[in-house]
């Protein structure tokens, strides 16, 4: 197939605060060079983000505090620029929840100590962020995801290809169609977010994960509310840790006050969880039941949903960051400090040491990995090694269940991260891994007893997913293929059924898979001497027009058969205030 090929000196794909932060401090850095003379080498330096969502922040969600200092060191003057900051933190609180009680900590745990920092909407951040990017200069392309990498014949990166527009469901060219752009780039960067489509073949390809712990995520689920009164201020900070999870179940929540009576509120549950019965979207629905929870919404209403996950297994985890033509920044790299709940300013600092590491490059006219490795130098030199190694074993410690992994959270922070102490690394599995079969719970077949069978959705303080996707406003073409791939659709209906309960249907927060009844044509002859007639058997349903690409399937699935690959441009959820 002819395809357009556009050439650019430098592509960022995916437009979240790490891409956006390096693409505006490159631009920032190529002009300099100009003002003082030492950019007659460079010429026009071309520089391209592009997007998957219909505008930049479109995608970006998180329930977010931020540490200012990454944001400070890209642009000292942002709150004069103009930054959506919704509050600066005023007041912190943490609460242990018992199925009753919530008990407050006299003492608030000294990572989760917020003053200084700011409540903040990463969708608006990053829409803003955006602005300033195209005002330097830089070339933003939404509703264009990155489908495919380029490489030579050596295996080097060499740009990426764009997603086909206007393919129907079944694989046609429809009237609209548009093939893919090539964006040949002298550096490729990766800022996917969590569990990149393009990072993770990168990563295996590569082989940039060999010697590493394999990473950990959990997933975030969300909701703003729209109070009634002030009952809950702009500035407030709450977390929590406890009911509804089990000891051995990592999860917590977390309540921030926005303006305009808004609260941010949600819940995080740690995606190595061991009972395949759990569903991530019913425990934060749980959690909002709790007493004290409850009465906090009581009067006031759901506005928006969302749900994004997270990748928390700390510094071991972090792949290699760079190979020839490539670098990866941000949450495609891991760079958030789970014990913290933060990575907006790590995540701009590595955007802005990917920055500098490519202008380097553009000036020496050498994109070979031996250049691009001073990007993790630069890294291990920044303030992000420290705070990251300081709780490099945070999440793998809850492995051992919650009050060990409390415990040793607490020998951590006092040993500068060891775990237990003593140990440098505690070793980790992949999540899915830690997956338990039905039988090891007493569960069989589809007879299990649900683990929420007496929790209900009342429409009014807890809702089903149908709901609450609703309320993300998602929006894919019906008619296009499905971006979600499963590599062996009999699995699910045998296997996995009988192993693991189909726990596509829970893990998902979006109610994207759905086992149904499905009529097929039995054959051969009943004990009566007639013919076969019509049987029915569960099939896998794909309703892919929910999914709110938080890519928990790709993570969670105990077979690894299930492939998160980019939709068409500019489908999938809108965040907008998020």
């Amino acid at each position: 197939m002819e395809r357009e090929s556009l050439e650019m000196d430098v592509v960022f794909v995916g437009a979240g605060p790490a891409n956006l932060s390096g693409a505006l401090h490159l631009a920032n850095l190529v002009e300099k060079a100009k003002r003082e003379g030492r950019g007659a080498k460079l010429g026009e330096i071309q520089i391209a983000v592009i997007e998957k969502g219909s505008y930049v922040g479109a995608h970006n969600l998180s329930g977010a505090v931020m540490d200012p200092k990454g944001l400070a060191e890209l642009i000292p003057d942002f709150k004069e620029r103009g930054a959506p900051l919704e509050s600066e933190v005023k007041e912190d609180f943490f609460y242990y929840l018992t199925s009753k009680r919530a008990i407050r900590s006299p003492i608030n745990p000294p990572p989760l100590n917020n003053h200084g920092y700011y409540i903040v909407s990463l969708n608006r951040l990053t829409a803003w962020l955006g602005e300033q990017c195209e005002a330097a200069g830089v070339n933003i392309f939404p509703e264009f995801p990155g489908a495919e990498m380029l490489y030579d014949e050596n295996d080097r990166v060499v740009g990426v290809r764009t997603g086909d527009k206007g393919i129907d469901k079944e694989g046609k060219q429809k009237a609209n169609y548009e093939p893919g752009v090539d964006l040949l780039a002298k550096v490729t960067v990766l800022g996917e977010g969590v569990r990149g489509s393009l990072t993770k073949k990168l990563v295996q390809r590569l082989g940039l994960d060999e010697g590493r712990e394999p990473q950990v995520y959990s997933l975030g689920v969300k909701e703003l509310w729209e109070l009634p009164d002030d009952r809950y201020p702009a500035g407030r900070v709450t977390h929590s840790l406890g009911f509804p999870s089990d000891q051995w179940t990592y999860g917590g929540g977390w309540i921030y006050g926005m303006q305009n009576r808004v609260l941010n509120i949600g819940y995080v549950t740690g995606l190595d969880y061991r009972d395949p019965l759990i569903d991530p979207h019913a425990e934060f629905q749980k959690y909002k039941s709790h007493p004290f929870i409850a009465k906090l919404l009581e009067g006031g209403k759901m506005i928006r949903y969302g749900a994004k996950a997270i990748a928390a297994g700390g510094w071991h985890a972090m792949p290699k960051m760079y190979a020839d033509g490539v670098l990866i920044v941000g949450d495609s790299a891991g760079f958030l400090n789970a014990a913290r709940l933060k990575g907006i300013h790590s995540a701009i600092k590595s955007g802005m040491l990917a920055a500098e590491t490519i202008f380097e490059a553009l000036l020496a006219e050498d994109y070979s990995a031996d250049t691009l490795r001073n990007y993790e130098t630069k890294v291990k030199e920044s303030w992000i090694t420290p705070e990251l190694r300081r709780y490099r074993n945070f999440h793998a410690g809850f492995r051992h269940g919650r009050w060990l992994g409390m415990a040793n959270a607490g020998l951590q922070y006092i040993s500068g991260g060891r775990a237990w102490g003593i140990l440098d690394r505690d070793h980790q599995e992949a999540g899915h891994e830690a997956m338990r079969k039905l039988s090891a719970y007493g569960y069989h077949g589809d007879g299990v007893a649900q683990r929420y069978q007496d929790f209900k959705f009342d429409g009014q303080l807890t809702f089903n997913k149908v709901t609450d996707v609703y309320h993300a406003s998602v929006g894919h073409d019906e008619d296009q293929p499905a971006h979600l791939h499963v590599l062996d659709t009999n699995i699910c209906s045998t296997r996995c059924a009988e192993e693991y309960g189909n726990p596509c249907q829970r893990f998902c927060p979006a109610a994207v898979y759905e086992m149904v009844e499905v009529g097929t044509q039995a054959s051969g002859l009943h004990d009566n001497g007639h013919a076969g007639g019509v049987r029915t058997e569960r099939q896998l349903q794909i309703n892919f027009s929910n999914c709110v690409h938080c890519k928990t399937c790709d993570i969670m699935d105990p077979y690894q058969i299930i492939n998160w690959v980019t939709p068409e441009g500019g489908g999938g959820p809108d965040y907008k205030g998020m």
